[in-house]
Formats: C-alpha cells, sequence, structure tokens
C-alpha cells in the first residue's frame, strides 16, 4: 500500500493505495478515533483480488493536524475528489460505524455513484430512526468523556469496541495515539457531526446494491435494534456476525471478509457506476 495525501483547507489527509488491478475497487472508512489499521486484516485479504483503498480520516491517525470546521458531507466531498484524483471506478465504500456514515453522505451528494455499499455496525441517517433525546445527547458527549479518567476511557473504548483480544488491542493502541483531550475532542466533535447530519433531514437514499454487517455482541449503543428496522424498513440483507461486537471485523476478520467477498462478487459492472 502507498501512503498518499489530499490538501484541504482544513488540514492535510492520509491515505493509503494498493497497486491497481481490474475489477471493482474497495475503499474502507474506519469508524469514529480508529485509524487505517482498523481494516488490516480487509487489507491483507483483499489488496492481491482487488484495487483497496484507506484512509485516516480527517482528525485521525496521520491526518493530523486538522481544523474541527467541517461537516460530514464535507468529509463526502473530500473523499469524492480522492476518488477523482485516483480515477478509481466501481467503487464500493466500505464504512464501520461513523464511516458507514461518511458513506450515505456521499450517496446522498452523489447519487448514482458508487458500485455497492457494506456497512459494518454502522446506522441509518434519516431522522426517523432517532429519538429527540439521543441527538440532545451527541451533541453532549465531549464533556461527558471529559468526566472519566483517561485509563478508564481506554478500558471502556477497547473493551465496549471489540469482544476478541486481537479487536481490543488494536482499537487500544488506536485511542492510545491520542492524549485525552485530543481524544475527548475528536469523539465530541464526530458525534456532534453526526448529529447535525441527522438534524438535517435529508433523505440520505441508499441507492446502490448494500449489505449491512452487524457484530451480534455490538453493545455500541443502539446499533443492533437500527440494523434490525434499517433491514426490515429498507427491504437490506442482514448479515450478523457470531461473536463479534461492534467492531467486528476486526473480531471475525475471515467470517467479515467471506460477507464481503462474496457481495462484491455478486455485484454488476457497470460503467455508470464509474468515477
Amino acid at each position: 500500500m502507498e501512503e498518499r495525501t489530499y490538501l484541504t483547507q482544513s488540514g492535510r489527509i492520509h491515505y493509503w493505495i494498493s497497486e491497481r488491478k481490474e475489477g471493482p475497487t474497495l475503499v474502507f472508512l474506519p469508524g469514529l478515533t480508529a485509524d487505517h489499521r482498523l481494516f488490516d486484516q480487509q487489507i491483507a485479504y483483499f489488496e492481491s483480488k482487488f484495487t483497496c483503498l484507506v484512509w485516516d480520516a480527517p482528525g485521525h491517525g496521520a491526518s493530523r493536524p486538522f481544523s474541527y470546521n467541517y461537516t460530514l458531507m464535507d468529509k463526502a466531498v473530500w473523499l469524492h475528489n480522492i476518488l477523482q484524483t485516483e480515477r478509481l471506478q466501481n467503487v464500493v465504500l466500505i464504512g464501520q460505524s461513523m464511516g458507514g456514515y461518511v458513506a450515505q453522505s456521499y450517496m446522498q451528494r452523489y447519487p448514482h455513484w458508487l458500485l455497492g455499499f457494506v456497512s459494518i455496525d454502522s446506522a441509518p441517517l434519516q431522522r426517523h430512526y432517532m429519538t429527540g433525546f439521543e441527538l440532545w445527547l451527541l451533541k453532549r458527549m465531549e464533556p461527558i468523556y471529559r468526566l472519566y479518567p483517561w485509563k478508564t476511557l481506554l478500558d471502556a473504548g477497547a473493551k465496549g469496541c471489540a469482544e476478541s483480544e486481537y479487536g481490543q488491542t488494536l482499537m487500544r493502541e488506536m485511542m492510545e495515539s491520542y492524549d485525552k483531550g485530543e481524544y475527548c475532542r475528536l469523539a465530541g466533535f464526530g458525534y456532534k457531526l453526526l448529529a447535525e447530519a441527522v438534524n438535517e433531514g435529508l433523505p440520505y437514499n441508499i441507492d446502490c446494491p448494500t449489505i449491512l454487517v452487524l457484530g451480534e455482541k455490538d453493545r455500541a449503543g443502539s446499533t443492533k435494534s437500527y440494523n434490525r428496522r434499517w433491514a426490515k424498513e429498507a427491504g437490506l440483507p442482514l448479515s450478523i456476525i457470531p461473536g463479534a461486537g461492534h467492531n467486528a471485523n476486526t473480531d471475525a476478520p475471515d467470517e467479515v471478509n467471506a460477507v464481503i467477498e462474496k457481495f462484491v462478487d455478486s455485484l454488476p459492472r457497470k460503467g455508470e457506476y464509474s468515477l
């Protein structure tokens, strides 16, 4: 994977891209406070089969320093610009948690551009799924996080996101790349972006083949109930990964990779999905 950068008015985004292959391009979008290492097991498996790209989202990992003056839609625009710069075609967005929200914003901003979408332990952005209290709370997470000792946050973050030893160790390592203040600010800002995007009341239509992937033991907020409603109301397939937590792709990489591969292999190769 070759590291490259894309300069925005708020900071420089770092991303990694593999050697080009024919066929679909898999673009991996990590969740809030996680960096590109979240998808190490997916990149290792897929980079010999498909063109792969993974980023450190703005303010995350190597994509620092970064000004906290952007929206979720800005992230989608920057992602689109990166894909255009790299001249990538037949793109499948694979978003974990916050990465899934970026993907939905992308579809809102650029309808009919994607070949497919894989949501891993994410949730729908449509307003009717969330209560007013949930949105109110999302906007106030930074001061809540700051109340807790750093060790408590590290333990809670690692154990709350993953069930496996590998997944918990990785999540803790990614969290430890920040100090407490930076971590709390980043997490709080991310939740605020999510609340603002939901409050816009946009359609956030899913306009390409999609599969929802959910860890059986996902304990992050209402993710499990959201996914069951999302699957039922939108008529989307839901793949539940036994024994996996919120970072299902780190807890059960073989199982998640198999779901992704089967899904990607089922997709059409049509010119209208090309960037």
